[in-house]
């Protein structure tokens, strides 16, 4: 397998993971350059790589919102693809920029406008005929969700179904940080998404509900414990439905503690969650913004949370004729996160899986020109990286009751 030059952009919690973990593969990833508008940032990420693996990346500094600033950047590191984990409003500048140097791309979120709360793959799905054209791969969303449920969906489909009916994305953190209120990755971000209006799929279009308006207990499967779920929309939703067509209905839900709802609803109340300017002493700030200022930074969350995640998919279809259900799904330890690369176990679940997609372009298994996502590849590859890398998974079987549980309307 030839050894490849890459460039990170991003050097918060996941891009200190992606770091590590691409420095921990020499075999695939050869020259590493991390880059971010806080070249402090990069440089401490490098110190702490080059302390655990004892490999030494390059760094720099870059505005991603200036694509030819990050086109030289590309063109001076060599790189032949870029890992975006960046802000998702970055997500068009930064493949404009691989377009203009000749890059492939990945990204673990999809493109949102910073002015509206909004999420569709439309922008980038545009880019299809553009990328294709220069012979270069783009991978769409290769985090945990979106990006492993993605491929867990997807290897199910090859290995236990012959189609899918239902598909339930679980994603339960039951990690402890020992602080009032804080968001385990980017707050602007993690708020933006929870109080969105929920959309979910049912009999062949997307219904909306009021945000957080339905939920229900989960009880996860290892001792993780039981936690309170709520549907909400996730991006992977509407690709998924897209490219597996027998789905009859999809659904996303995402555990919360009654202490971060009641912060959120407080501070929704009094305005601070809001993403449009207002006028304070003469200055436009935006108040989400400022209250990201004043949030701890999910980077450091790494060293006080204990406990453990459980991500999955229950999916029910039809084998043979007849009805099957299963729950694929992984365990991420936080504290066990910590002592490998210095993080909580969100930045990790999204971090592995960004390395992992990398790997498989790289290697020449996930590289056709277009623009793609994680669910159009053959999952085969990908499933045994993840047991290789970190985050092992398992598959049961569900009785139908257990899987009846989920078929709320």
């Amino acid at each position: 397998m030839p050894v490849n030059s890459v460039l990170i952009i991003g050097a918060g919690g996941v891009g200190n993971v992606v770091a590590h973990k691409c420095a921990m593969v020499p075999e695939v990833f050869g020259k590493i350059t991390l880059a971010s508008r806080t070249l402090a940032k990069c440089e401490a990420i490098a110190a702490a790589v080059r302390q655990r693996t004892g490999r030494s990346i390059a760094t720099a500094q870059v505005d991603a919102d200036d694509p030819a600033q990050t086109a030289a950047l590309i063109r001076q590191s060599g790189a032949r693809l870029l890992l975006n984990v960046a802000l998702p409003y970055q997500d068009l500048q930064i493949m404009e920029a691989c377009l203009a140097a000749g890059c492939h791309y990945l990204d673990t979120a999809n493109y949102e406008p910073q002015d509206v709360a909004k999420y569709e793959y439309s922008w980038q799905w545009a880019y299809q005929e553009r990328f294709g054209q220069a012979g270069l791969c783009a991978l769409l969303g290769s985090g945990f969700d979106p990006g492993v449920t993605n491929v867990f969906t997807a290897w199910a489909l090859k290995h236990h179904f012959d189609e899918l009916h239902t598909l339930d994305i679980i994603d339960v953190n039951g990690g402890n940080h020992g602080l009032a209120f804080a968001t385990n990755f980017n707050p602007e971000i993690n708020i933006r998404e929870v109080t969105a209006e929920c959309r979910h799929y049912e009999n062949g279009r997307f219904v909306s509900t009021p945000p957080m308006s339905l939920h229900q207990p989960f009880t996860c499967p290892e001792g993780v414990g039981t936690y309170e779920i709520y549907r909400m929309y996730h991006e992977e939703l509407e690709s998924l439905v897209k490219h597996i067509p027998t789905l009859r209905r999809a659904q996303f839900w995402m555990s919360f503690s009654p202490a971060y709802l009641k912060h959120l609803e407080v501070l929704g109340n009094v305005g601070m969650t809001r993403i449009d300017p207002v006028l304070f002493k003469g200055v436009e700030i935006v108040p989400l913004q400022f209250l990201k200022a004043l949030l701890p930074d999910p980077g450091d969350l790494g060293k006080s949370t204990t406990g453990r995640t459980c991500i999955g998919n229950i999916i029910t279809g039809l084998k043979d004729g007849h009805f099957k259900a299963i729950f694929i799904f992984n365990i991420c330890d936080h504290a066990a996160c910590y002592a490998e690369v210095g993080s909580q176990a969100i930045s990790y679940t999204t971090g592995v899986p960004a390395m992992i997609g990398a790997k498989q372009m790289l290697a020449g298994k996930w590289n056709a020109p277009g623009v793609w996502n994680m669910e159009q590849h053959d999952p085969d590859a990908f499933m045994a990286d993840l047991n290789a890398h970190g985050l092992p998974w398992r598959c049961v079987e569900l009785t139908p009751a257990a899987a009846a549980s989920f078929r709320v309307a």
